[in-house]
């Protein structure tokens, strides 16, 4: 097994639980003065759904933005956006607020309906959904769009500029009060200077001429509205607002005074009675490469050294700064190059002016040991690179369409290495920083797709916030590395297999299972069907689908079994047995089916349920139920129905006679609920338990059912580690192949997934009973949720249907994903997934997937109950009926057959098969075995494939049953032969008979028992 010894250390240090406030037009060198209009929050007035990113077009509300994935709720949004002036909040994806002042990008009021997720903060409030925003309006009038000033009194604007280090205009002013072009040109004015610029919304320069290199750009660079005015814009990313005075200039031009200034007195550095035994340093020129300190200080007219200091003190500094007389950065070294003054520092602080504070681009340095690290100016990454990256330019990333999908900020540990180890351990071989602390991942086509090209090297001049002597990146530009080779081998084999459909369906069946009599049975959600006389049960027998009259039988249960549990008894009936339920009595619902009846010829039994007489101890809805190495079934989790409390138990069928409650508390359930619903469960060759919920897993001792290991949590996505698997995350899990002699550690298998909202695009899998077990992930092509997972003969694994977006329930996901994958896993790890065929029938929520015994999968059902933004079904429930015809039946070859005498076997035993094949020789042949399983919400309880040992003597082969009961657990099994890669139709077999005496139980007169 191939380990990822980097993903889960990348994983916590780069995705934090929140992430940070972002947007270009937030992203300032200088504080944000903002003017704040402060309309409590209850005063916000709902303005209902709206439309975002339509077509990609950009977002709606298009200025700050944050993602909570734990408490996002309307208060939270609308009370950030206020606080930054904004007019418009909305809430997206259950996660995500936006703000603005103007609806942008074709964003436009639509259904109510559309928007109908819940906050993760505040589950009864609505937080937007996939691309809606649920938006509100503070009532205050929103300001007229932004544009260019043409001209301020004798000040003529001369357009957009470009600025870099050093800068275009060479003089830093601090204008009085919020930042404009008002402001701005007259403090130029007033300090004698002819040209005046403004740039980042709230940054002011002044300058005799234009200099080092700078020169117009196109006017729409210019896109930042100024903080003091947001009809204005003040420059944009490096570059300026640039203005001409055409007038006569009262004088010369004199440096800018801070607060108090100095008033021609003298003044001094500070040398004794500084807290935290700092000291003087020296005066060092600020921003002749770039700013030398990574931290501002918002500015303060009564600025004293001690201020400053006591400041940087309280928020764990060691070194100082102050300049202009006014303000104050805090940092533990001096970055990009900083280099001592010949002279200067001479300007007066505002709060004492015999202090100095610093000058124009000077700063009076202090620090606690009395000298100071002061870093080169930092340099583009391409040595010591992790893995294969390479790096390959700096990369425009222009206005507010992203280059890459997946963003993490760290503001204070964002590193070159940090960045793609996360990119490549999450199989993206694309990675870029920007803005110093951000990581962007995605693939190569994303570059084409979504950039113009490359830029000027010097516009990628920002230091790592984690790295300070390496460029991460600059304003809208990207220091961009791809990985030198193939991350992700996806095969497309010419053969691909297809789908076709089987027959109409009666039901949409939320439960389904191949039963030993060959035949499907379904259960279904009560009141879902499309006909009012259903009964929510039905039985399909697969010879007649061409006969639809014939096909289905009417069955009947009791009580509702929306989102119950179902696996097969190993009892001689194979009984199906049927758990839990969504209200009232049926989630306690004990149900049981006798499959009967032959090809063509219909059964007549029917489902046993009495409450009365025999249900479980605990109410559970979207419980997982399996049965133990001992015969006996657990099972597991759920909630009291109808999105009710939490059930974070575990109890034993049957339960013993004459005992009190012997229901099992999981501290582990209750604390991860509701993410933990539908667990996976897995006897493991040792005989202990493996459960997984949310995006935890942990081994579980056989007679406890204590803890016996806790096991890495489950990689998440590539921004976030608290993605889940589980419903409502919903992915899928599977136990790989084992192989006689069953030596090698089992693997589980986990694919798909959701970041509450964001489907995930990768496969994780883990040897639990391995040495320092840890999980390693593969990438999918593309994203999914709603994972359905089908074991195939050949021991490989279809997975189909699901949505790109959303989590499981009604209405929560959207994008459906019509491509079939194949997973091999006998191919090398990274090359494990082949991409199939594609159907045209979406299949969402209550979607299955189950094996048949001629080698087909059926694919059914989908109940999503998503609207069009008219209200209108945007996806249907889902009656049709399909079979996916795997590529190993699409070859044109010739199934082989068999005869087999003995079908109930003992652990150990030897058994012969008499095999016709019709293309290759038993020395080619396989044998493997297939568990029955169940399916519900995509998760096969039950599912297990051996590959046991077998030895052959003409057409005459014995087979070797698997060694005991930790191995392959009672039950029974699909025996298929393999003439190459085709397999033969499977004959049922039964395994390690019914140890704990199933088939006699329920010992009431109204239940059938089948025997042991």
């Amino acid at each position: 097994m191939v380990a990822s010894t980097h993903l889960l250390t990348t994983l916590s240090a780069l995705a934090p639980t929140i992430v940070q406030a972002y947007s270009h037009t937030q992203r300032f060198h200088h504080p944000h003065r903002l003017a704040i209009r402060d309309v409590p929050v209850s005063q916000w007035i709902p303005l209902g759904c709206y439309t975002d990113n339509v077509n990609g077009a950009g977002r709606t509300l298009a200025s700050a933005s944050f993602t909570n994935t734990t408490g996002m709720t309307t208060e939270s949004c609308i009370s950030f956006c206020d606080q930054q002036g904004f007019v418009y909040a909305g809430t997206e994806f259950s996660q995500e607020c936006y703000c603005g002042d103007f609806f942008a990008n074709g964003g436009t009021n639509t259904t109510a309906s559309d928007c109908n997720m819940a906050c993760t903060g505040n589950s009864a409030e609505i937080c937007g959904a996939g691309n809606r925003l649920s938006v509100f309006w503070s009532g205050v009038t929103p300001p007229p769009p932004p544009s260019t000033v043409a001209s301020v009194g004798l000040w003529e604007s001369l357009g957009c500029y470009s600025d870099g280090a050093p800068r275009t205009l060479t003089v830093t002013m601090d204008p009085t009060g919020p930042n404009s072009i008002e402001t701005c040109t007259a403090s130029c004015f007033n300090a004698g200077y002819p040209l005046a610029g403004t740039e980042f919304a709230d940054e002011c320069y002044c300058g005799l001429t234009i200099s080092n290199g700078g020169a117009p750009t196109s006017l729409g660079d210019c896109d930042m509205p100024c903080t003091g005015n947001s009809s204005e814009f003040c420059g944009g990313p490096n570059r300026l607002n640039m203005y001409n005075f055409t007038g006569t200039l009262p004088h010369g031009p004199v440096p800018p005074v801070g607060g108090g200034g100095n008033n021609n007195a003298p003044v001094s550095p500070v040398l004794t009675g500084l807290p935290s035994n700092f000291s003087y340093v020296g005066c060092y020129v600020d921003n002749a490469f770039g700013r030398i300190f990574n931290t501002e200080i918002p500015d303060n007219q009564n600025l004293t050294i001690q201020g400053c200091v006591e400041t940087c003190v309280s928020q764990n500094f060691t070194v100082a700064g102050t300049e202009f007389g006014v303000q104050c950065f805090c940092g533990t070294e001096l970055v990009n190059g900083a280099v001592p003054a010949i002279d200067g520092c001479s300007m007066g602080c505002g709060g004492n002016a015999t202090e100095a504070c610093g000058g124009p681009n000077q700063l009076s340095v202090y620090s606690t040991t009395g000298n100071v690290t002061a870093l080169p100016v930092p340099i583009v990454k391409t040595t010591g690179l992790p893995g294969q990256w390479a790096y390959q330019g700096c990369l425009q990333e222009p206005g507010a369409n992203r280059v890459f999908p997946y963003q993490i900020i760290n503001a204070t540990d964002t590193t070159v290495e940090g960045c793609l180890s996360q990119c490549s351990a999450f199989g993206y071989p694309a990675g870029g920083l920007e803005f110093g602390d951000e990581c962007w991942c995605g693939d190569v086509s994303d570059v084409a797709a979504n950039s113009p090209g490359f830029g000027a090297e010097s516009d990628c001049v920002i230091p790592c916030s984690g790295d300070p002597i390496h460029l991460c990146g600059g304003a809208e530009r990207l220091q961009y590395y791809a990985w030198n080779g193939t991350l992700n081998l996806w095969h497309t084999p010419a053969n691909t297999g297809r789908y076709e459909f089987l027959v109409p369906g009666v039901v949409v069946p939320l439960v389904v299972t191949l039963g030993v009599n060959n035949k499907v049975a379904m259960l279904e959600k009560s009141g879902t069907s499309e006909f009012a006389n259903s009964t929510g049960a039905y039985e399909l027998d697969l010879t007649l689908v061409d006969h639809f009259d014939l096909a289905w039988r009417e069955m009947h249960v009791k009580s509702d079994v929306f989102c119950s549990g179902s696996i097969i008894l190993p009892d001689k009936g194979a009984r199906q047995l049927n758990v839990g339920g969504w209200s009232l009595d049926s989630t306690q619902g004990v149900r049981l089916y006798w499959p009967d009846g032959s090809a063509g010829v219909n059964g007549t039994n029917d489902w046993q349920e009495n409450f009365q007489e025999l249900h479980l101890q605990r109410m559970r809805w979207y419980p997982t139920a399996m049965i133990l190495a001992n015969g006996s079934i657990m099972v597991v989790g759920g909630e009291l129905g109808s999105n009710g409390a939490p059930e974070p138990s575990l109890e034993i069928l049957p339960k013993p006679n004459g005992t009190g409650d012997t229901w099992k508390f999981l501290d582990y359930l209750n604390r991860t609920d509701p993410n933990n619903l539908y667990p996976f469960l897995h006897v493991l060759p040792s005989g202990r338990i493996f459960i997984g919920y949310y995006n935890e897993a942990r081994i579980l001792d056989p007679v406890s059912l204590d803890t016996f290991q806790v096991l890495p949590n489950m990689p998440g996505s590539v921004t976030s580690p608290l993605a889940g698997r589980t419903y409502p995350m919903e992915g899928t899990a599977v136990l790989l192949p084992q192989h006689a002699p069953y030596t090698d550690p089992v693997t589980v298998l986990v694919c798909g997934g959701s970041n509450f909202g964001i489907a995930l695009d990768n496969c994780v899998s883990i040897q639990p009973e391995a040495t320092n077990p840890t999980w390693t992930l593969e990438r999918m092509p593309s994203k999914r949720v709603m994972t359905c997972m089908a074991a195939l003969p050949d021991g490989t694994f279809l997975i189909v249907n699901g949505a790109q977006q959303g989590v499981a329930g009604f209405g929560l996901a959207d994008d459906p994903n019509l491509t079939a994958l194949l997973y091999d896993p006998s191919q090398p790890v990274n090359q494990r997934i082949s991409i199939l065929n594609e159907t045209i029938v979406a299949r969402l929520y209550h979607s299955e997937a189950i094996l048949l015994y001629d080698g087909r999968v059926l694919i059914s059902g989908s109940d999503p109950q998503t609207n069009n933004p008219d209200g209108t079904p945007k996806f249907p429930e889902e009656m049709r009926i399909e079979v996916y015809v795997p590529p190993y039946l699409t070859q044109g070859l010739t199934q082989p057959n068999f005869t087999i005498a003995e079908t109930d076997w003992s652990y150990g035993g030897s058994y012969q098969i008499n095999v016709h094949l019709f293309h290759g020789t038993t020395s080619t042949m396989r044998v493997s075995l297939i568990a029955a399983t169940s399916s519900t919400h995509g998760n096969s309880m039950g599912g297990r494939t051996i590959f046991p040992a077998f030895k052959c003597s003409g057409t005459v082969c014995t087979i070797t049953a698997p060694p005991n009961a930790n191995v392959s657990p009672p039950g029974w099994h699909q025996l298929f032969v393999l003439d190459g890669p085709t397999p033969s139709f499977s004959k049922w077999v039964r395994i390690g008979g019914d140890p704990a005496k199933l088939g006699n139980w329920p010992e009431f007169p109204d239940f059938t028992v089948p025997g042991v």
